[in-house]
């Protein structure tokens, strides 16, 4: 196989040197995407003619001094649930077999301009629904320290990728912990921003109020140079906050003294989570304090209840979205049907997985009249409780801290049985979607040779201190370095 990628900042660090080129760089990762196929399926789809030839334009920028940004020329993947011009995006799914899309996302398009190369498409669960990436039309992906595991879910085709280092980064989607799970599964840094920081234009809905794009790499230094690429308002998404996003690559000091780190106790009880995990996360505050960090211990209190009320929440959203795909317009349309309400049933039948059915089942029934008030308007009443908690925490602390996940990667179809287990997985994870903040996890450690992931909370639009955070963090010690030993 070949070698492996460096970071962002190493490739830069390449080409400013004249050590390498953009066609090189992209070059080698696209051999290391193919070579890496049959045994990890991170990858729907690679568009190498168009990436070589993107490369080659920013080697020409770069001989004329006309380097757009620190990531023109390097190489990213996108999740399969954002679109590209002439491009498919299928959301693992066979009811959009056959798609192309006219238009490009947003977040893509602030890569293009920063001069970033999109390689390829990633796998995912079916339309971002699952923690595994086992429900997915292309197959499962497996996860680089055990193909006989998960790399999480719902983005964990970019997480495998980065974490196998075929790219040195990756877009993702987070609805209730799609970038962060995976990210603690694989090892690396994932990290969805505050809701509307990143335009969700173009980027096919699951859950319109909790959706995001964020995105994965080794180091947290690399984050921000992605988000400083693809953040900021967009006039054509209504939820898109009107005001120009940080650089944060400046908030990026490697110190951080007199921070004030809350440590939830709803978070840290021994019940329900792994004992080797909570023992590296306690290891890691300890030396966050040893930089100069100060911890504090808060309560979010509502906290039990955000896995009920974000299912409810997001089923519903789901179902309401996806009753767009009906075969008429676009996608898989089934055949012989005889009249427009069987060709409807037919199609979405035949279209959707198991999963994505069980989603619009339930997310339909909590919409149903009669049961609206008792589920989706509870819901979200429960919502705002969720959010007041991170509200008055923040008031005592600039970040919190907690494990991203209960348990290391399970085996691939250990929980595919069992779905009420597997949604228990996002157990740590889906506050921040409903409460609409930042949050990050980055590796701190291994249980039996498998990663450990440590969540850090940002307060509403504060996605520089995580960074921060995570950045010194990652200055002191060295598990975001390490590599699976098959790709290293």
């Amino acid at each position: 196989m070949p070698e492996g990628v460096g970071t962002l900042h190493e490739l830069r660090a390449a080409l400013d040197a004249g050590e390498t080129s953009s066609v090189e760089i992209v070059g080698q990762c696209l051999r290391r995407a193919e070579a890496s196929q049959d045994t990890l399926n991170a990858f729907v789809g690679l568009r190498a003619e168009a990436a070589l030839r993107e490369a080659e334009e920013s080697d020409t920028r770069r001989e004329r001094g006309e380097v757009r940004s620190p990531i023109d020329g390097l190489p990213l993947a996108i999740k399969d649930n954002m679109v590209q011009t002439s491009e498919p995006a299928h959301c693992a799914s066979r009811i959009l077999e056959g798609f192309i899309s006219p238009y490009t996302a947003t977040a893509v398009e602030g890569l293009e301009r920063s001069g970033a190369i999109v390689i390829g498409r990633t796998n995912m669960d079916e339309f971002a629904m699952g923690s595994s990436t086992e429900h997915s039309v292309n197959g499962p992906t497996r996860n680089p320290w055990d193909a006989d595991r998960t790399p999480g879910g719902s983005s964990g085709g970019s997480a495998a990728a980065v974490a196998a280092r075929i790219v040195p980064a990756a877009l993702g989607s987070d609805t209730g912990g799609s970038i962060r799970q995976p990210a603690s599964f694989c090892g690396v840094v994932g990290m969805k921003p505050t809701y509307g920081r990143v335009s969700r234009w173009g980027l096919v809905a699951f859950a319109s109020s909790l959706d995001q794009i964020g995105a994965f790499a080794q180091t947290a230094a690399d984050c921000a140079w992605i988000f400083e690429a693809i953040a900021g308002h967009d006039s054509r998404d209504s939820t898109s906050i009107p005001e120009p996003a940080p650089a944060y690559s400046g908030a990026l000091s490697g110190d951080v003294s007199g921070l004030r780190i809350g440590l939830p106790k709803e978070y840290f009880v021994e019940d329900g989570v792994d004992a080797g995990i909570l023992a590296a996360v306690r290891d890691s505050v300890a030396e966050l304090e040893r930089a100069g960090a100060k911890t504090v211990e808060v309560s979010l209190p509502h906290a039990r209840y955000a896995v009920a009320t974000y299912y409810a929440i997001a089923n519903a959203e789901a179902s309401s979205n996806l009753a767009r795909f009906d075969g008429v317009r676009y996608g898989h349309r089934a055949v012989g049907a005889k009249g427009l309400t069987e060709m409807y049933c037919r199609t979405r039948s035949e279209g959707f997985g198991t999963e994505v059915k069980r989603r619009i089942l339930l997310g339909t029934y909590f919409l149903s009249a009669g049961y609206y008030d008792a589920y989706y308007r509870k819901a979200q009443q429960v919502r705002t409780l969720v959010r007041r908690d991170f509200e008055r925490a923040f008031e005592a602390c600039d970040a919190l801290i907690t494990p991203t996940s209960p348990e290391t990667a399970f085996r691939l179809g250990e929980k595919t049985s069992d779905p009420l287990t597997m949604y228990l997985s996002d157990i740590y994870t889906v506050s921040a979607n409903l409460a609409g903040i930042p949050a990050l996890s980055m590796p701190c450690g291994s249980v039996g040779g498998l990663p450990v992931g440590l969540q850090i909370f940002g307060s509403a639009l504060d996605e520089a201190t995580p960074l921060r955070i995570a950045d010194a963090f990652q200055a002191i010690t060295d598990h975001h370095t390490a590599c699976p030993g098959d790709f290293a």
